[in-house]
């Protein structure tokens, strides 16, 4: 095991990983920008290191400024956590050419699945179902246009080189889909740096789940099972769960096994996400693949009892994966909630500013309450960064013990200082649809319009 690790990240995930370092007798390093100087989570390092100024461009994004505290900390590998550069194929490459070890997948992997068209073509060559749609980057509206002609309306424009629901639009109609393209490209270009867009056929009332695996570089390949996130506000997740109600032990089972010997056959190495599409008719269809931790990793955790960075840092050491798929059991359900510091009533604007209190209570059952957080009132969410405040998470032996937990801990949470998600979370956790676990991607849409 390596003796210093670099998390370069920052907030909750950097407190995240450093947790499970510290456990294992890895010393955490944590890198800050200017904005975070002094900010309680850096206590959770054993050093840290300054890397620029607030703006992300010029500290977390800089390769140079980061890669240069990990040599300069004698760091034996390096964490990247989520956003940021976790999934920068270059960046990577960077990290392994200075000896360093890089807590993550190769970077041919992260560049396979990173432009989204080359992960659709390849998850097919792989025997993984992909929603109908281009076989690669669209040339041009026109194209799109006898595309979307044939597949049939509506369908979605996507970014290949994005996420978190930029450079996406909906086009209802062939009128629609011109100016769709125009906006989508532009958005990508702005956000990625690259305007390229594939189309799918848009599938309406669908559910987004996601199949969490493990692998190394031994051949090794397990799935812990599936989560579900459709509970998403314009493609950013609120809420998550696992496992999925929508799902059956045939189904998990049967796509779990297509999955981890995809990534066998991919040589695919470390935690990673397959997401996909279900369709009310039933199928699941591939969308893409996240090459890191995801942030709603935790519900995994709470039902598996698999400590998932755990095993990022010991595959990343070149350890073969301690895990088979039979040693792989499911216990229970869990519930995630994220708690940002926005507004819900004001179209949930971002609030930074003071955290004065944020206590969640751990007591109130019938199950299981984790929080993490980065937080240590008093403190400051800096309007430099994302407003994540908190994921609160339930266990129960059931899903209605699981949502009865959450519930509780969220109405029992004393938060001051800034407007925060908790009073949408609560409403989304007593509406019908989602009590009955049968719900889908338009439930805010829906139930803002009622």
């Amino acid at each position: 095991m390596f003796r210093r690790l670099l998390v370069a990240n920052r907030g909750e995930v950097a407190v995240r990983v450093a947790k499970t370092a510290r456990r294992l007798g890895v010393q955490p390093v944590a890198i800050y920008s200017e904005a975070d100087a002094g900010a309680p989570w850096l206590d959770h390092f054993d050093r840290a290191v300054a890397i620029g100024p607030a703006h992300p461009g010029k500290s977390y994004l800089s390769q140079d400024a980061v890669l240069q505290a990990a040599v300069q900390e004698d760091c034996q590998a390096l964490h990247p956590g989520w956003g940021f550069l976790a999934e920068n194929a270059l960046f990577a490459a960077r990290v392994k050419q200075l000896g360093i070890a890089w807590v993550g997948p190769p970077a041919r992997a992260i560049r396979l699945m990173g432009d989204k068209a080359t992960a659709r073509r390849t998850m097919t060559s792989l025997g993984l179902p992909t929603i109908p749609g281009s076989a690669g980057i669209l040339a041009d509206a026109d194209e799109a246009r006898r595309l979307a002609d044939g597949i049939g309306y509506p369908v979605l424009l996507k970014a290949t080189a994005g996420g978190g629901g930029r450079g996406m639009r909906v086009a209802q109609d062939a009128d629609q889909l011109a100016s769709a393209f125009d906006e989508a490209s532009r958005e990508a270009q702005a956000a990625f740096g690259d305007p390229g867009l594939y189309l799918e056929k848009y599938v309406l009332n669908g559910r987004h789940i996601e199949f969490q695996v493990l692998a190394c570089s031994w051949g090794r390949a397990v799935h812990l099972g599936e989560r579900e996130c459709s509970v998403q506000r314009r493609h950013q997740k609120l809420v998550e769960e696992a496992p999925s109600p929508a799902l059956d032990a045939g189904t998990r089972e049967q796509l779990g096994e297509r999955i981890a010997a995809a990534m066998t056959e991919l040589g695919y190495r470390g935690a990673g996400t397959l997401e996909f599409l279900k369709d009310p008719a039933g199928p699941l269809y591939f969308m893409e693949m996240n090459t890191r931790l995801q942030v709603e990793h935790p519900v995994t955790e709470m039902i598996t009892g698999i400590d998932i960075v755990e095993h990022q840092l010991r595959i990343a050491a070149g350890e073969p994966l301690a895990l088979a798929q039979d040693h792989v059991h499911f216990h229970g359900h869990a519930i995630e909630a994220r708690i940002n510091a926005e507004d819900p009533d004001r179209g949930y604007q971002p609030n930074p500013g003071p955290i004065e209190r944020f206590d969640v209570p751990l007591d109130r059952g019938p199950g299981i309450v984790r929080v993490d957080t980065h937080l240590a009132p008093p403190d400051r969410v800096p309007p430099f960064y994302d407003s994540l405040v908190a994921k609160v998470i339930a266990h129960g032996e059931t899903r209605g013990a699981a949502r009865e937990t959450l519930k509780r801990a969220l109405a029992g949470t004393d938060a001051r200082g800034v407007p925060t998600t908790i009073p949408a979370h609560l409403k989304i956790l007593d509406d019908p649809r989602f009590v009955s676990g049968a719900y889908d991607t338009s439930l805010l849409a829906t139930a803002a319009a009622e």
